[in-house]
């Protein structure tokens, strides 16, 4: 049935607000559902058999049947009030953020719908109005037009054209113009712009006038999922799920042929029907779920496929080259020491021992900071970093960062190689990962622990001087708890009182403006099941009851397990990217099951049971054929809560609720709970979906600080060096005298008191305090012809080229000191690629930290920008610096290392 738009609109009004005390039955066929939910909210309502959400309605026919009749409402109430701006090289370098040009796209008296010729830089703003309950029309074709001569002028007049943000674009370097966007097909999604058919501007008759003609809201972009899941596949071999709740089951049965679907005829997983191929983290979060236990040799032969031949962990593809801008491979150990938990495999153990701990020797050299006892690197998983990141963050930027979910995965890493260590009798190596990963917990705790808020901030970021940023990040608050990171008291803050949304708990929490949903404004399921587990914990059963409810609704309605869906409505429609069958989000739906509700903890020395049922679904459910080491287990558990009142193995009373890791054969599990809730009655901190003001961009001149006004800031706070200096509700700020270095920074505040980003670190007459070394001089000096360097040349260092430079700088006093270079990398895209350069600079023997040289571009040899800033206190005097290409500093690609060196910069900044 068809629903005319309004009426449609005021269904999903009423359904969003009204709970359903029966669901309505798809056919005349199918039988009532019992009147009592499993849960409610006023989202959805979930029932024994079938989840209700809105007009929307799921329904476990049986446990191998599901139907469901929902339909995205994605396309049919697009605005067709259009924002937009123009791309060079895909980049967002049009205009400051925030700042864009608006169409309406409305039918104007039969007339073709087309942009004015927009000058790039100017912005256009539509004044036609949007009448109320008007919506952008299907198939909509938009002709977009864009006036490039004075760019090209500019170009033949002085051979640059220089960006609003300062930066230059040299005529060699101007290679494609795209348009960006929020509506289908355009998007906000700057570095794939070049993958995106349509999107890139051409100009074929030479003029300076680029043209492209998109179709908005176009049919065949209609967001569908299937009407019906039948199981098709033989899952015999894998371990069989019976309970009284037949839409569980059914979930439970649709993963596992999604999991069956997920190995590719070579014997590795697939991490999605739209993601080919093995990828680092979405394996090893799978294998730590559940894929361990399922699927042990798949899991080996995927982890090993991410070996390099220097034998270690390869870093996926990402931001700046990827390693170590990125730097969560260390997931992998985890992964790999799980294997071990299921397997006992002795000879696994001996083989991945040498490759974790050859990898974290490397990573102490490029990312580890000594002065926090935290690791650089960007968010794990969160790699898209416009997603989870201030705008104005480079890929060097990211690399300085210390987040979260990354620390809490290189604290596990060490816990895992002191215990493989441990076991092969290597106590050397074990003490020092032990004393590592304590450093880690220290520094976690010190710098981003946050008690006001009751969990974890997100990140630090800056510069020389780096703050906080105060979101809430889901995995890495849920793996500090399950990690053991966080304290007891700490861990039951965390799952009670970080924000959850109506439909799940958000990748991030509050949402960055001006972003679609993807990292940002999204749930994704496998977070969701971590979040879950860690609920379970703690013993927090609201919060793990509703993390089965909010994995188990998305996938009885779309009839898949997505890679994710929008955080605010809870539609899969409208993330950037997203795919069916998704390794790890089907993997969180069964490590639920396993690692949730029948608790299963795998050790060296046993499987132990901790299992956990919340009362709303209390009942018989058993679990049979589940293979452990050389034993298979038929598990029955009745009652619910935490508590174990009794467990016996084949009648026996089982001490300690542990299987032995030696027993074989087939054996018989029996757990009786206690039936009571848990001994702590906790909470959850529900939030509506809410965005945070707008990054401001700050500006200094005449001893003023200012910035254009943020929408919906009622103040703002101005940082200095790192700390509060004033609050201002006025977009200015009087900068007081100072004798020393001044790095600035402006967040803005809204109404309910969520911060903005801090703005781009603006040093205030910086100049005065830096000393800038030529380093195109002499022989070193590259014949390339590049432009865009600042002296006498510049000097290449690559695999073969300047392998080692020496670079003495004269200190005029001793201070705490920032040394930097700038550098050009047109080895690769800023956000994928693995050609990210990397040197270790010291002073004589001495090390004094990496130097991360990140992609800039495709082939973009003159955009040049800087290094990461390495923080060194030196005396009065001259002091002999080397950049060296270390064994350490290879990077994933191995091959191509290289980089192009104007200068190197030394500032005092203490």
């Amino acid at each position: 049935m068809k629903f005319p738009a309004r009426l449609f609109l005021s269904l999903l009004a009423l359904g969003s607000c009204q709970v359903h005390k029966n669901p309505p039955a798809l056919s005349s066929t199918t039988t009532s559902a019992p009147a009592v939910p499993v849960w409610q909210s006023a989202a959805y309502t979930v029932y024994p058999d079938s989840v209700v959400q809105g007009p929307h309605v799921a329904r476990a026919v049986s446990r191998r049947e599901l139907t469901s009749n929902y339909r995205s409402p994605a396309n049919a109430f697009q605005s067709p009030r259009i924002s937009f701006k123009f791309s060079l090289n895909g980049k967002d370098n049009e205009m400051p953020p925030g700042q864009d040009h608006v169409i309406v796209a409305l039918p104007r008296a039969g007339q073709p719908l087309e942009t004015p010729l927009i000058v790039f830089g100017q912005q256009y703003l539509d004044p036609a109005p949007v009448p109320a309950d008007t919506y952008l029309a299907p198939n909509t074709p938009l002709k977009i037009r864009l006036d490039l001569r004075p760019m090209r002028a500019a170009l033949q007049r002085q051979g640059f054209y220089e960006l609003y943000n300062g930066q230059k674009l040299y005529q060699d370097d101007f290679k494609h113009v795209f348009v960006a966007g929020n509506a289908a097909p355009l998007s906000w999604d700057f570095d794939n712009l070049i993958n995106k058919p349509g999107l890139e501007l051409t100009d074929p008759d030479g003029n300076g006038i680029f043209e492209t003609t998109v179709v908005l809201n176009a049919h065949s972009d209609q967001e569908t999922t299937a009407s019906r899941w039948q199981a098709s596949l033989d899952v015999a071999a894998f371990p069989q799920l019976t309970s009284d709740y037949p839409l569980l089951d059914a979930l439970y049965n649709l993963a596992l042929e999604e999991a069956r679907r997920a190995v590719e005829p070579d014997g590795t997983f697939r991490t999605g029907q739209e993601w080919a191929g093995v990828w680092t983290r979405d394996i090893s979060y799978s294998i730590i779920l559940a894929q361990a236990a399922l699927q042990p040799e798949v899991a080996k032969t995927s982890l090993l496929r991410k070996v390099t031949p220097r034998g270690r962990i390869i870093q996926d593809t990402g931001t700046g080259g990827a390693y170590p801008c990125s730097t969560d491979r260390m997931i992998w150990a985890v992964a790999a020491w799980e294997i071990y938990l299921t397997t006992g495999d002795e000879a696994w153990l001996r083989q991945v021992y040498p490759i974790i701990k050859n990898s974290i020797e490397d990573d102490i050299v490029n990312a580890y900071n000594p002065a926090t006892g935290l690791v650089r690197g960007e968010s794990s998983f969160l790699d898209w970093r416009e997603q989870t990141y201030p705008k104005w963050m480079q890929p060097v930027d990211i690399y300085q960062s210390e987040n979260l979910g990354t620390n809490a995965v290189h604290f596990q890493a060490n816990q895992v190689l002191a215990r493989m260590a441990e076991k092969l009798g290597q106590a050397e190596v074990a003490g020092r990962a032990r004393e590592r990963a304590a450093r880690l917990k220290v520094g976690i705790n010190e710098y981003l622990w946050l008690p006001q808020a009751g969990y974890y901030a997100q990140f630090r970021y800056g510069r020389a001087y780096p703050l906080i940023s105060p979101r809430a990040e889901a995995l890495g608050e849920a793996l500090n708890v399950l990690f053991g990171v966080a304290g007891s008291q700490q861990a039951q803050s965390v799952a009670a009182r970080t924000p959850v949304m109506d439909y799940g708990i958000s990748c991030i929490y509050p949402q960055i403006p001006g972003i679609p949903p993807y990292h940002n404004n999204a749930v994704w399921p496998f977070v969701q099941s971590y979040w879950g587990l860690a609920a379970a914990k703690v013993g927090n059963e609201i919060a793990f009851l509703e993390s089965l409810m909010a994995v188990a609704r998305p996938a009885a309605l779309f009839l898949t397990n997505k890679e994710n869906f929008v955080a605010s409505n809870g539609d899969f429609a409208g993330t950037q990217v997203n795919s069916s069958v998704m390794l790890w989000s089907l993997s969180g739906s069964l490590g639920l099951v396993y690692k949730g509700l029948f608790g299963m903890d795998f050790q060296p020395n046993g499987l132990r049971f901790q299992p956990f049922v919340p009362q709303a679904l209390q009942g018989t459910r058993r679990l049979t054929g589940f293979r452990y080491r050389q034993a298979v287990l038929n598990i029955e558990m009745v009652g619910f809560g935490n508590r174990i009142d009794r467990i016996t193995l084949d009648g026996q009373q089982l001490p300690d609720a542990t299987v032995p890791a030696a027993l074989t054969g087939t054996h018989t599990v029996q757990i009786k709970l206690v039936n009571s809730a848990p001994e702590v009655s906790y909470k959850v901190t529900h939030v509506p979906h809410h965005v945070s003001p707008m990054t401001p961009v700050v500006r200094y001149a005449n001893g003023q600080l200012t910035w254009s006004p943020v929408e919906g800031a009622r103040a703002y706070q101005v940082l200095r060096n790192g700390q509060f200096v004033g609050r201002a509700t006025t977009p200015e700020f009087a900068v007081p005298p100072t004798s020393g270095y001044a790095e600035y920074q402006v967040v803005a505040i809204d109404a309910q008191g969520y911060e903005s980003f801090a703005s781009e670190p603006l040093a205030v007459a910086g100049e005065k305090f830096s000393r800038v070394y030529d380093l195109g001089t002499g022989r070193s000096k590259s014949p390339k012809p590049y432009q865009g360097y600042t002296g006498q040349g510049f000097v290449e260092i690559s695999t073969t080229q300047n392998k080692t430079l020496a670079l003495p700088v004269t200190v005029p006093a001793a201070g705490l000191y920032a040394i930097d270079f700038r550098y050009a990398n047109g080895n690769g895209p800023i956000n994928t690629s693995n050609k990210c350069a990397i040197r270790t600079l010291r002073r004589g023997r001495q090390l004094l930290g990496t130097v991360v040289l990140p992609q800039r571009g495709v082939e973009e040899w003159s955009d040049w920008g800087f290094s990461n800033p390495v923080l060194v206190r030196l005396e009065k005097g001259t002091h002999p610096l080397t950049l060296t290409l270390e064994a350490a500093n290879e990077n994933m690609n191995g091959e191509v290392n290289q980089a192009m060196l104007d200068y190197l910069r030394l500032t005092k900044v203490d």
